[in-house]
C-alpha cells in the first residue's frame, strides 16, 4: 500500500540495510492521473489506513495549526504521521488554506506531502498534496457513505459547498458506480453550484436529469438521504434539527458548518476523538454545551469493523478531522503507481554534500 525507498529493505531476518535513498519529486499530473484511473485503489487505501490505525499500527500526532495576526481566514497546517505494516512509511503533509485565492484564479489549498524512508529518515519523495489531500477526504467521506448507507446508492444526494473536496465526492461517486436517483445543490455562489449541476450532466451522471440548484442551505436537506458538506465555514450555519428528522447520512467534511443543537440530534461518527474535538469543531462545540463526549458514538473504523452500530431511525453525521495516516497511505500509494511507471523526477545529487 505504501512506499519506503529502494535501499531500504531487510537484508536478513533482523537486520536492514540503512542507506541515503533517490529522491523523487513527483507532480500534480502524475498524481492526478493514477487516481483519476483508478478511484477504487486510492478508496482501498483509505480503508486499510483507518483499520490500521484502529488496530494501533500508526502514530499520528495532532495537527499544528500555523495562523496569521491579521489573516484570520488563512492558515497552513502540519500533519506528521507513521503508518506500519509491512512496508511502514514516515512523513508529514504541509498544506496551506487560503480561501482567498479564489477570488484570483487560483485553488485555496496547496500541499506538499514528504515521505520518509523508515529505516535512515531520509525524504526520499516529495509528491504535490493538494489532490492527495482532496482524494482522501472524498474517498473517506465516500467510504464512510457506503458503510452508514449499506450500500453504493441514494435516493437523493445533497450538496452544501460545491467547491473541490465535493467535486472530488462527485467523481468518487461517479467512479465507483454509485446509483443516485437526484441532486439538491448550494453554494452561496450560485454559479458555482450551477456549474456544478453542469458537471453532473457532462458525465452522464445518475440523477442529472433530476438535479436542482436550490437557493437555501435547507433545500440541500429537503429529501435526500445522503448530504455533503464541503463549505469553508468556519462557524456554525446550519442551526435546525428538524433538517436531520428524516434521518439522512450527513458527511461533514468542513466540519464546522453544524451547530451543537444539530450535532446532538444525531449519532456522530468520526475518525479519531481525540483529534475530532478540538479546533472550535462542530463536535469541540458540543462537547462545550454539555460537558462530556458521549455524543460521539465512535469511529468509522469501529463501523467497518462491525463494532458500532448506529441506531436505526436516527441520522448520522460522519465528520472526520483528517488523520496524516490517510495522507500517507494515499501518497504511498500514488507514489508506487508513478514510480512503477517510471514517472516522476529523480534528484540523484540532492543529498550530496549534506553535513552528517
Amino acid at each position: 500500500m505504501t512506499a519506503t525507498a529502494e535501499p531500504t529493505r531487510a537484508a536478513e531476518p533482523d537486520q536492514e540495510v540503512v542507506a541515503v535513498p533517490e529522491l523523487r519529486v513527483i507532480g500534480a499530473g502524475d498524481i492526478g492521473a493514477v487516481i483519476e484511473s483508478d478511484r477504487e485503489g486510492a478508496l482501498a487505501a483509505v480503508r486499510a489506513a483507518y483499520l490500521a490505525h484502529h488496530d494501533g499500527d500508526t502514530v499520528n500526532p495532532h495537527s499544528s495549526f500555523l495562523r496569521f495576526p491579521e489573516r484570520a481566514r488563512d492558515r497552513i497546517i502540519a500533519l506528521p504521521a507513521f503508518l506500519g505494516g509491512q512496508r511502514p512509511v514516515s512523513g508529514i503533509k504541509w498544506i496551506a488554506s487560503y480561501p482567498g485565492n479564489t477570488e484570483h484564479g487560483i485553488p485555496r489549498a496547496s500541499a506538499m506531502l514528504v515521505l520518509n524512508d523508515y529505516a535512515s529518515g531520509y525524504p526520499y519523495a516529495v509528491l504535490e498534496s493538494s489532490l492527495i489531500s482532496a482524494t482522501r477526504t472524498a474517498g473517506s467521506a465516500v467510504l464512510a457513505a457506503e458503510a452508514l448507507v449499506g450500500a453504493r446508492r441514494a435516493t437523493r444526494v445533497g450538496v452544501v459547498g460545491t467547491g473541490l473536496i465535493a467535486e472530488h465526492v462527485r467523481r468518487f461517486l461517479r467512479d465507483l458506480g454509485w446509483a443516485v436517483g437526484g441532486w439538491n445543490l448550494f453554494d452561496t455562489r450560485r454559479a458555482n453550484a450551477e456549474r456544478f449541476a453542469a458537471a453532473i450532466a457532462a458525465d452522464g451522471m445518475p440523477g442529472a436529469d433530476d438535479t436542482t440548484v436550490v437557493d437555501e442551505v435547507s433545500g440541500a436537506f429537503l429529501g435526500c438521504d445522503l448530504v455533503v458538506l464541503a463549505t469553508v465555514a468556519g462557524e456554525p450555519h446550519v442551526h435546525d434539527p428538524a433538517l436531520l428528522a428524516h434521518a439522512p447520512v450527513v458527511l461533514h467534511l468542513s466540519l464546522r458548518d453544524l451547530a451543537p443543537e444539530v450535532v446532538l440530534a444525531a449519532t456522530n461518527i468520526t475518525d479519531d476523538v481525540d483529534h475530532a474535538v478540538r479546533e472550535r469543531t462542530s463536535l469541540h462545540l458540543a462537547e462545550q454545551v454539555v460537558g462530556h463526549r458521549d455524543f460521539v458514538h465512535g469511529t468509522i473504523a469501529g463501523v467497518l469493523r462491525g463494532e458500532v452500530v448506529p441506531e436505526p431511525g436516527r441520522a448520522v453525521v460522519f465528520a472526520p478531522f483528517g488523520l496524516g495516516v490517510l495522507d500517507l497511505a494515499v501518497g504511498g500509494w500514488a507514489h508506487d503507481r508513478v514510480t512503477g511507471s517510471g514517472g516522476g523526477q529523480a534528484v540523484p545529487d540532492f543529498y550530496r554534500g549534506a553535513v552528517g
